[in-house]
């Protein structure tokens, strides 16, 4: 019995929880373990912990109900992937609300270099399916990820597109890997095994209920470099999906459709309210996102004159590789946390040694 992934299952089903109050206490115990067996009074002494989820905690004894998902998991060659994993996904760890626990199959780097995700409407238009085809057609060139949610419309295309172009694909799903949801996508998932995977946060037998897709987009949202919206009406999950980017520092990116057209409505919504760029190409979102053609440059001879930090020094380093690079893969590539990179990025830009950039990226001056 995997006593690890044991605990890290009985963590995520505690009441009064959750996965806020789950990553304060592995910060704070660096094991799930550690927590289960950490006094009651210590526990409750954690900020946004409290009397009533360390009682939860202490009281809780139903570990053995975890032992049918741990062989499921076995026989079906899940990878679980705990918060404090190498292989969990590093743009997740920057939201405040990052599961602390997923569940993955196939063969794509969660921590890929580049990653969008591309959602939109279950009802999409010919002018929807060929945006996102030729959009990702056009990707193909610089290697992208291409993440979605495996639904009806913008998704399936999405995910096809990738696929036929051979690029990696994953979809995030809103129920357990026991099941395909739709039923009707389980030949493009088998696909996506081979040249992408599919990621939850949610147990074997979880079904594909209202109140998961919420849930499933903030990790769409927080997985990608960029979102990208293609066609949605002002109501739809899309909408949901952009909002937690921008709540996330994401780039947000969308295709403008006509005023009378209900399916574009929500992309004109985000761009009129600027909560989304207008984009109308490939190219838009190569350019917003710096991902042309890149040179390594020889060592910056300013950077020898000074007297950084040894955060700081990290992140010289770095751009010393490439020509620029996105925050996020800063945040991967330093292992250094998010204010640790915010505040010596800001020394750096105060020294004059790096510059920043639109898309949140950054190179040397």
């Amino acid at each position: 019995m995997n006593n690890d992934l044991l605990y890290q299952l009985a963590l995520t089903q505690v009441p009064h929880i959750g996965d806020v109050r789950a990553k304060t206490l592995i910060e704070a115990f660096g094991t799930a373990e550690a927590i289960f067996k950490a006094p009651k009074r210590k526990l409750a002494l954690l900020e946004g912990i409290g009397e009533v989820a360390a009682t939860t905690i202490t009281n809780f004894d139903d570990f053995k109900s975890f032992e049918a998902e741990i062989a499921f998991i076995e026989k079906a060659h899940i990878q679980p992937l705990f918060i404090t994993d190498a292989a969990y996904p590093q743009r997740l760890l920057n939201s405040y609300d990052a599961p602390p626990l997923l569940f993955y199959k196939g063969n794509a780097d969660l921590n890929y270099n580049k990653m969008i995700g591309i959602v939109g409407t279950r009802s999409n238009s010919d002018y929807g399916k060929q945006i996102c085809e030729t959009l990702i057609q056009d990707l193909a060139a610089h290697e992208v990820c291409i993440i979605s949610g495996l639904a009806f419309g913008i998704d399936t295309i999405a995910h096809k597109a990738a696929l036929k172009n051979n690029l990696k694909t994953v979809g995030v799903l809103a129920h357990g890997l026991d099941k395909i949801y739709p039923a009707q996508n389980k030949n493009i998932a088998a696909d996506m095994l081979m040249q992408g995977g599919l990621l939850t946060e949610f147990r074997s037998g979880t079904l594909p209920d209202r109140h998961n897709f919420p849930s499933r987009n903030r990790i769409v949202a927080s997985l990608c470099d960029a979102i990208v919206v293609i066609e949605s009406s002002e109501k739809g999950g899309s909408l949901i999906t952009a909002e937690l980017a921008n709540g996330y520092n994401k780039d947000v990116f969308a295709f403008p459709g006509k005023v009378t057209d209900q399916r574009s409505a929500g992309c004109n919504y985000l761009i009129k309210q600027n909560k989304a760029a207008l984009i109308t190409n490939a190219q838009d979102i190569i350019d917003a996102m710096n991902w042309g053609k890149s040179v390594p440059k020889t060592t910056s001879q300013r950077s020898l004159f000074l007297d950084l930090t040894d955060d700081e020094q990290k992140i010289v380093t770095i751009l010393n590789e490439v020509e620029s690079i996105h925050i996020d893969q800063l945040y991967l590539k330093t292992g250094l946390s998010s204010s640790s990179v915010a505040n010596a990025l800001l020394m750096l830009e105060m020294q004059a040694v790096i510059t920043s950039m639109p898309g949140k990226m950054y190179k040397l001056c």
